[in-house]
């Protein structure tokens, strides 16, 4: 037996972290995973997901050959066929598609399931843009924060996440960080046990909220309005640093007067909170100069909440923290990383006048109930929209369709899998070479191939080069190696690369970017903000001018390709299903339905492990007891969750973890393993910028069965 041998890894997943790991390999075998113990963010700990990764790859559920349908759809009846012969179904009844209907009535599904440059969401872009497909739009996570990040503060990376440690006052706004973000929770539980304030902001006692020292719970979908309402406050109070705001700041007298009806006591109204906690959180923030805000994408998913982080984005101008290490506030550093989509993505291959499709609403697509030309050809790989795409009953249906042509590359036999025609398998983590993509940390992290797949399973990018090949594709970026990809995806002549190399990345497996110590780093204590005016713009120049571009990140959060007509200040904007605002729908449906990510999975990533199950616990409705009471609900019964749009069940947990008419049930369970997901009861509807979901936009009822 040979020795053991350490490689370099990074997790693929879509996760803030980005963990840099070592693969333990013998004999040509993964033997485990454990964490980088020499970077600064994962400090040799890994997650509840990632801890025994080596399982998954060895799962004797994996998909090993390529396989041709032979049942109904849905029903996983498949049979094994040749690469060969898989890739001629492919390319012949693509020929005859394009001929028949036109390449855009092929389109391309995928998303975050791994978060490679090379293997990941857009490594099949190329592929598709030379092909002519229908470019899909891929909004389902971030894109609202993105722009409305990007109207405020432009295309900066905010805060450092490693200059947390030195913060006095922490707000975590809709981030339940010891379930999404481990390694950036050690870090605030660093501050906090120096002595700096924890609160958490979210309708419901999350893991974190329990471990905060102070949890805010505004009714669901209301965080604009209590945003606006410690503007307010900061403004009348006069609590504000005058000199940052005049000097860093545009917009500042329209903001002014768009706050001034938001006094505690409406915001109180509309919230529910009480009038001192609002005065009292915007005091404490204010007089804290070291204060930091972490906001999380969950603040995005109802109707309005676009413009709730806008609202939430003026807060440290407001207050000067950004003149301090530790002040200001973080969403995605990623603006700073150095990745070339457009060599990626090829955007300049896409034919003009190609329709662009939202991966959100791609039931409604294939469903027929669609402006957009009708598909008769979809490749889905890193996705599995039957379980995270909203109003997933539609996309059942669509892809039952006779005539439609589904492919899917993955790992298992998913829920979206189980509907393809042909079924590819692809390689994981450790077989494959890659650079991981962050949005939590200014790291470049690498990842070695230090196994062969099993099977005949091949990696994502190899697929697209066999692809390539059989439609007569000869372009060079076809003909690259994983390494060549890597040299060309990545700009490493950029000031942020320098002395990093990928022989660097090779040797350590991760690098800090030139971006400045997290432990001197404030990036706009003398403003200095990458918006059209240098300043933080609390009246958008973005919005007046209709002009949204940032950098090479374009494609991907171009927010203003449907047209989107944006108010130039942030504000309340009300989600679409509530009491108030929908109460003839709230007759029939009067509870909100939240779907936060599920601690034990990612995404839908580990829903079919056993192990991973057992820890996460079967698909659960948390109730409040007064709601549970009504409708004659205990603890473990069974329940039925529904609206119009559709239905799933759960076993019901009693708890004041929500209050009275807002129920929670976390995302990533499989459907064909429960009777139904979250997301068939979810809506298609785009929140208020970004074209970003509104998942948590979602009024249901509950029945006992």
């Amino acid at each position: 037996m040979s020795k053991i041998v350490n490689y370099a890894g990074a997790c693929p997943h879509d996760c803030p972290d980005t963990c840099a790991m070592v693969y333990e390999v013998q004999d040509k075998k993964l033997l485990s995973v454990k964490g980088n113990a020499e970077h600064p963010m994962t400090q040799g700990g890994l997650c509840v997901k990632l801890k025994d990764y080596e399982k998954r790859h060895y799962h004797p559920n994996r998909l090993l050959y390529p396989m041709r349908r032979v049942g109904k759809k849905g029903t996983r009846s498949f049979e094994r066929i040749s690469w060969s012969d898989a890739l001629d179904d492919i390319s012949s009844r693509w020929v005859d598609i394009i001929r028949e209907h036109g390449a855009q009535a092929i389109a391309p599904y995928s998303y975050a399931g791994h978060q490679g440059l090379v293997h990941g969401i857009n490594g099949g872009d190329a592929f598709f843009n030379r092909l002519g497909a229908s470019v899909m739009e891929r909004t389902m996570c971030g894109s609202g924060a993105a722009t409305a990040w990007a109207m405020t503060y432009g295309p900066s990376g905010g805060m450092d996440p490693e200059s947390f440690q030195y913060s006095k006052f922490i707000i975590l706004w809709a981030c339940n960080s010891v379930s999404t973000n481990i390694h950036h929770w050690h870090i605030v539980k660093k501050a906090q046990k120096k002595g700096a304030k924890v609160v958490v902001i979210d309708p419901y006692r999350s893991r974190t909220a329990k471990e905060a020292d102070w949890h805010i719970a505004p009714k669901a979908g209301t965080d604009g309005a209590l945003a606006m309402g410690l503007i307010h406050v900061l403004i009348e109070e006069n609590l504000i640093d005058q000199d940052f705001v005049k000097s860093h700041t545009l917009g500042y007298n329209e903001l002014s007067q768009r706050a001034k009806n938001w006094t505690p006591e409406k915001t109180a109204e509309v919230t529910g909170l009480q009038p001192d906690d609002i005065r009292g959180l915007a005091r404490q923030y204010a007089s804290t100069k070291s204060a930091a805000i972490r906001i999380g994408v969950g603040l995005e998913r109802h109707h309005g909440g676009g413009q709730a982080i806008r609202a939430v984005c003026c807060l440290p101008s407001l207050t000067g923290a950004w003149r301090e290490v530790g002040g200001g506030i973080f969403l995605f550093p990623f603006w700073e990383h150095p990745y070339l989509f457009d060599k990626i993505c090829r955007p300049d291959w896409i034919p003009k006048g190609t329709q662009v499709i939202s991966n959100l609403k791609i039931g409604d697509v294939l469903t027929g109930r669609s402006s957009k030309k009708q598909l008769h050809s979809l490749m889905c790989w890193n996705a599995n929209p039957v379980s995270q795409a909203p109003d997933s009953q539609k996309v059942i249906e669509g892809l039952m369709r006779d005539d439609l042509f589904m492919i899917v590359a993955d790992h298992f036999m998913t829920d979206t899998a189980s509907y393809a025609d042909i079924v590819l398998p692809a390689a994981m983590g450790a077989e494959m070479e890659d650079i991981i993509l962050s949005w939590g940390h200014n790291y470049l992290t690498y990842n070695s191939k230090c196994i062969e797949p099993p099977g005949e399973a091949i990696s994502n990018r190899e697929i697209f080069r066999r692809l390539a090949k059989c439609m007569g594709f000869d372009d060079d970026e076809f003909q690259w190696s994983d390494s060549e990809c890597l040299e060309h995806f990545v700009d490493w002549d950029s000031p942020v690369c320098e002395g990093i190399d990928l022989a660097y990345l090779r040797e350590h497996g991760f690098a800090r970017l030139n971006v400045g110590s997290a432990e001197v780093r404030a990036p706009h204590r003398d403003g200095n903000f990458p918006t059209p005016s240098g300043k933080c713009e609390f009246k958008s120049s973005i919005a007046d001018n209709g002009n949204f571009v940032v950098g090479t990140f374009r494609q991907m959060y171009d927010a203003f390709q449907g047209g989107e007509k944006l108010d130039n200040l942030p504000d309340f904007v009300s989600p679409r299903e509530t009491l108030i605002s929908s109460p003839e729908l709230a007759d029939d449906f009067p509870l909100n339905l939240i779907s936060p990510k599920s601690h034990g999975f990612l995404n839908s990533c580990y829903a079919n492990m056993e192990q991973k199950v057992k820890s996460q616990g079967a698909q659960s409705l948390l109730i409040n007891e007064v709601d549970a009471a009504v409708r004659k609900i205990n603890e473990g019964d069974k329940v039925k969750v529904f609206n119009k749009r559709g239905s799933y069940l759960a076993l019901a947990a009693l708890t004041e973890d929500v209050p009275a008419g807002v129920v929670l049930t976390t995302l990533g369970y499989w459907d064909q393993l429960n009777k139904g997901v979250a997301n068939h009861t979810s809506s298609q509807e785009f929140s208020d910028i970004g074209h970003a979901p509104s998942y948590s936009d979602n009024l249901v009822e509950v029945k006992r069965l």
